[in-house]
């Protein structure tokens, strides 16, 4: 039995990491105007927020064709395909994912619905093509990520509210209030949708608090791997890694980033962490 992990461009996994992994990934896409472009393969996180300072754009999920084609050409040597996508409340991917599988011949497509994205959706994938290039089908695949799941945690903060509010998550009045009171909301996914966790006056108050509930859950004792995402704040991301190293050396940590697509919906500026059991 051979299993081939599918995953799309939101997972912001390198792709020498995927390539020495054997994870194939489907781009999600960002238009600006009239000019279509793959995420992760036409249009890397460097270009985007240049680009977006001067233009919002939108995004739109793989055409199920792609996803179809994909599926078609792994069936060719694999027996089972494991795909992996961002929340199904932010995007109709794992949708399309699950039906494109009635257009498949030759394997069987098991859509998993990681109910978050970007490092996090991350560590299910990588976890996935460990265990396949181990020998692990679909089905033990399936039951690891969903252990997983249940200790998935992620907080992150914008820096600008109107992010939000261009994408329906907060009115524009609360947009402009919050951001006259200096309000930075903490957001995590619950039942697969971002959504406000706490209001919070500042910034550093903000990361202070995230960290403050990383530190609960590793005094567990539990092994965690950890992630510090950015939009854009390399610097901050860097310095905030290097702190909380200090607050729980016993973390593994990492550093990632707020890629196009997410990024857009978040804006520059935004900072995150997610963590998980190992």
């Amino acid at each position: 039995m051979k299993t081939a992990i599918v995953t799309d461009s939101t997972a912001y996994i390198p792709a020498d990491v995927r390539k020495a992994a054997g994870i194939h990934m489907v781009p999600l896409q960002v238009t600006f105007g009239n000019e279509s472009f793959a995420e992760e393969e036409e249009l890397h996180v460097d270009d985007f927020y240049k680009k977006a300072s001067e233009e919002f754009p939108k995004t739109s999920q793989p055409p199920i064709g792609e996803l179809v084609k994909l599926y078609n050409e792994l069936a060719i040597s694999h027996d089972e395909i494991v795909s992996i996508h961002l929340s199904s409340g932010i995007s109709g991917t794992f949708n399309g994912s699950v039906q494109a599988n009635d257009l498949v011949e030759g394997a069987e497509v098991h859509s998993f619905d990681s109910e978050i994205s970007c490092a996090m959706q991350g560590f299910y994938v990588t976890k996935a093509a460990e265990m396949a290039q181990a020998g692990a089908g679909a089905a033990e695949i399936l039951e690891k990520l969903e252990e997983m799941k249940r200790s998935m945690r992620a907080y992150f903060m914008v820096e600008d509210l109107k992010h939000l509010s261009r994408g329906g998550r907060l009115s524009n009045a609360q947009a402009i209030v919050g951001s006259m009171l200096q309000i930075k909301p903490l957001l995590h996914f619950d039942n697969k949708i971002i959504v406000p966790f706490e209001k919070i006056r500042t910034r550093k108050r903000a990361m202070n608090r995230i960290a403050e509930m990383l530190k609960e859950d590793a005094a567990s004792g539990a092994p965690i791997k950890a992630t510090v995402i950015h939009a854009n704040r390399k610097e901050a991301a860097e310095e905030w890694h290097r702190q909380l190293k200090e607050m729980c050396p016993e973390v593994e940590f990492d550093i990632s980033y707020f890629g196009p697509v997410i990024g857009t919906h978040l804006g520059e500026g935004s900072m995150g962490l997610g963590w998980v059991r190992k």
